[in-house]
């Protein structure tokens, strides 16, 4: 795939960038006008403020007072209504001349029904210069005839335009974070891209696609990520093309060792039948000893292309298992009996320990019986030295097979030793069957045990 820079990532990432600081210094201007715009219209006349400001607001009050001189209460209750209606967010209230408070629009309950000197010093002193701004006038310019009061928030009296100029800073650092915003959102959907991609590589790279294989992936863009997700589909197809050579190879493989082993059998069958015809003649002791060798290694060969079929059927799973519940109990004292005449002929102490009760498996008892039958068989071939054999079978944690040798251990010299191939069949049998070996061997001997698989513990993997 050919490189093409417009199409890099890093080609995207630097025109992003270089928008931005295009795009900054004739943004900050426009976030500027924008700014002052509403507050030059304001200003401009345009439309009026809904009270007056401040001063304006004082000197009307006083003259609103000054015209009260010498009214009646209801008089002055009703200037107030008046005044209520023309400043609707004010809150107003007056006092009398004996300081008792009268009319409050509206009602507040902090104001207090009779006013004493101390607390109108105190009321006086928190109003100044204080939110809400409150003008206190006496009535009729006399302090003898009462006074009345207007408070309202000072956000009610300031000039819009004012109002904005204040929060113009806000205003500015608003409109810079959105630009500074806008560069991060496309920086974060960028890399979000890049990430979205990046996740659906790992995801391709461990998943399987029925051949214990990943899957190809679609190539979407040709750039970085794009080469890299081409490469991977590269490597994929190369590892199918070598899968499948390896299953030719290996079909090919075991065809050919069902294929020997098959026609190794018939002429083995023949030496041994002129083996056993020599028998019948006149011999030698040199010639029988000939004979008998002769017979040994036919045995061995047999049991070698034996080992060799069972295994090439093993590893393809074309080996019949037939899984039930098995007395391991009584499968491996049948199974003893059996060897028992051949370890007594060989001179061997021989002990076990066969419990009563039935323990049972779920297992293939050929499997199982072709299990013993190999250690028994090992036993005999390559621990004769120690001439002794033990067999023992207990219930608890779930039951197991034991069987122990006073050999020379797998590691010493045995003139019958082979490839191993016994031991591998062996290994797949319990495998297979949900069953583990634990072997412990040393120049004092080896003793191998047959237990059940524990289950997993979480994070770790089975025996």
């Amino acid at each position: 795939m050919r490189f093409h820079p417009s199409r890099s990532l890093l080609t995207k990432y630097v025109l992003i960038i270089i928008s931005a600081l295009v795009m900054v210094p004739f943004a900050l201007p426009i976030v500027t006008l924008l700014s002052f715009a509403p507050i030059q219209l304001l200003e401009g006349g345009v439309p009026r403020p809904k009270y007056p400001n401040a001063t304006e607001l004082e000197r009307l009050w006083h003259e609103e007072a000054k015209r009260l001189d010498g009214a009646s209460d209801a008089a002055i209750d009703e200037a107030l209504r008046r005044l209520k209606e023309r400043y609707a967010a004010a809150e107003l209230f007056w006092v009398d001349r004996t300081g008792a408070t009268r009319l409050q629009l509206p009602p507040n309950p902090s104001i207090p029904p009779a006013w004493t000197p101390g607390y109108t010093v105190q009321f006086m002193k928190e109003r100044v210069d204080a939110d809400p701004f409150t003008v206190v006038a006496f009535i009729g310019g006399d302090p003898k005839q009462g006074f009345m009061t207007l408070a309202i928030h000072r956000a009610d009296i300031r000039p819009e335009g004012q109002r904005m100029r204040e929060h113009y800073a806000k205003i500015f650092a608003v409109g810079s974070a959105a630009i500074l915003g806008g560069f991060l959102f496309l920086s974060l959907v960028f890399f979000n891209r890049i990430r979205r991609r990046l996740v659906r590589l790992q995801e391709a790279m461990t998943s399987d696609s029925g051949n214990g294989l990943p899957g190809t992936i679609h190539v979407q863009n040709d750039d970085e990520i794009g080469r890299l997700e081409s490469t991977f589909n590269q490597m994929v197809r190369k590892l199918e093309r070598s899968r499948l050579r390896e299953a030719e190879e290996e079909a090919l493989r075991k065809d050919l060792i069902a294929k020997l082993s098959h026609d190794l059998r018939t002429p083995l069958t023949a030496i041994r039948g002129h083996a056993y015809s020599l028998r019948g003649e006149p011999l030698s002791e040199r010639g029988r000893g000939s004979i008998d060798l002769i017979e040994r290694k036919i045995d061995y060969l047999g049991q070698l292309i034996e080992n060799l079929f069972s295994y090439t059927l093993l590893s393809s799973g074309k080996y019949p298992y037939r899984p039930r519940q098995v007395d391991i109990v009584r499968t491996a004292k049948t199974l003893f009996a059996g060897w028992y005449p051949a370890f007594e002929q060989a001179g061997f102490d021989i002990e076990s320990d066969l419990p009563d009760a039935p323990v049972y498996w779920e297992a293939d008892t050929e499997w199982l019986e072709r299990v013993l039958d190999n250690y028994f068989q090992n036993v005999l071939r390559h621990a004769k030295s120690g001439r002794y054999i033990y067999l023992g079978v207990s219930a608890d944690d779930e039951g197991s097979i034991r069987i122990a040798d006073r050999g020379p251990g797998m590691g010493g010299e045995s003139a019958e030793k082979g490839a191993g191939l016994g031991l591998t069949i062996i290994a797949l049998m319990l495998k297979e069957m949900n069953l583990r070996q634990e072997i412990e061997s040393s120049a004092e001997g080896t003793t191998v045990a047959i237990r059940p698989k524990r289950p997993p513990v979480r994070g770790w993997a089975a025996d």
